[in-house]
């Protein structure tokens, strides 16, 4: 989740210059990796980055006023294709990363795996999306009968059938990756 968005922002301050190829190309693979350890190896999620990438340089590509008219229709179906690619990929990675991190519990920790879920779920939702988000304010999805929400800098929270809310903070381990922790209302840290 930390990785994918902090993937997202660094393609968006690239992607200004397009001498800056190498970069985004680099800054693609470091999510790959960043993936691979953090929740295992998958040809999709691997397909899906290596495909925002290409879309990205397409479209910096399109910014070029001497693309010939041709050049630019066809780019721009392919353009479509990539997209509904990444749609079916995002659906493949989420369901993966889900069961990766059901496995990963070493113990129940029911709360704090809904969160991850619901995280992982929303990061994936918003990776190549070419529009501007749309939905609740704050992100939220539905995770069985829990819907997650996320509030930004750290903080989500999980809402439960009964209505009850949990508070979950998520905790960056340098070199490590994260962790979160989810307490029921009224409970101080």
């Amino acid at each position: 989740m930390v990785g994918l968005n902090g993937y997202q922002d660094e393609m968006e301050s690239l992607e200004s210059r397009t001498d800056r190829w190498a970069d985004r190309q680099r800054a693609g693979n470091s999510l790959k990796q960043t993936y691979l350890v953090a929740i295992g190896g998958s040809r999709e999620f691997n397909r899906m980055v290596d495909l925002d990438v290409r879309r990205r340089e397409f479209l910096i590509t399109l910014r070029d006023l001497s693309v010939k008219p041709d050049r630019v229709k066809e780019m721009n179906d392919e353009l479509v294709t990539m997209n509904k690619d990444v749609e079916a990929l995002k659906e493949i990675v989420k369901g993966q990363a889900a069961n990766a991190e059901l496995r990963a519990q070493q113990q129940p920790q029911q709360f704090e795996t809904v969160a991850a879920i619901g995280l992982v779920s929303m990061a994936i939702d918003s990776f190549s999306s070419m529009t501007v988000p749309t939905g609740p304010n704050p992100p939220s999805t539905q995770v069985g009968p829990y819907v997650v929400s996320n509030f930004g800098s750290l903080l989500s929270t999980i809402t439960t059938p009964a209505g009850q809310t949990f508070r979950c903070t998520t905790l960056l381990i340098p070199e490590a990756g994260a962790s979160i922790k989810c307490e029921p209302p009224g409970k101080k840290s």
